[in-house]
């Protein structure tokens, strides 16, 4: 039998990105990934993401962090802005990885509402979730705050995680 990860982190990189910055700090993705294996003793961390080439020496590092990178084509709209919505892609890969490996616990990085049918899913078949929300409570969808999932926002632990210039 193969050795499967018993718990995931589901990370939607566009969420978390946009949610920190707008709180005006930035995450150090290392610090990140090595908090999170030991909060939540997160096996696996799986970052959805845009593929943009230019970006390549972010992917690397995220690579090297520790992360399992799953992209998305990115499609233009038309004014030449990116579009990578990666939410179907999480939500696949969360249920696909539930019946196929048996997964135990997850963490969602998100405070987007629309994972929330997929919080509930979990919570129905059993499997101890928690949201890490990049957004402030107050910023984070009512959505997922309904289901009655943990919610733990990472400002409350930005003195720990925060990117600093070496």
């Amino acid at each position: 039998m193969e050795n499967h990860p018993a718990t995931i982190a589901y990370i939607d990189a566009a969420n978390l990105h946009k949610g920190v910055a707008g709180l005006g700090w930035k995450l150090d993705y290392r610090k990140f990934r090595s908090w999170i294996r030991q909060k939540y003793t997160v096996d696996e961390a799986c970052i959805f993401i845009g593929l943009m080439p230019k970006y390549a020496a972010l992917y690397t590092s995220l690579q090297n962090s520790g992360y399992k990178l799953i992209f998305k084509e990115v499609v233009y709209d038309g004014t030449g802005k990116a579009k990578g919505n990666c939410d179907a892609d999480l939500v696949l890969q969360a249920v696909r990885n539930h019946f196929e490996m048996g997964i135990t616990k997850a963490v969602l990085v998100s405070s987007d509402g629309d994972y929330a049918p997929l919080v509930n899913f979990w919570l129905e078949k059993s499997i101890s979730c928690i949201v890490v929300s990049p957004a402030p409570l107050k910023k984070c969808s009512i959505l997922l705050k309904k289901t009655g999932v943990p919610i733990l926002c990472l400002n409350d632990v930005k003195h720990k995680l925060s990117y600093r210039p070496k």
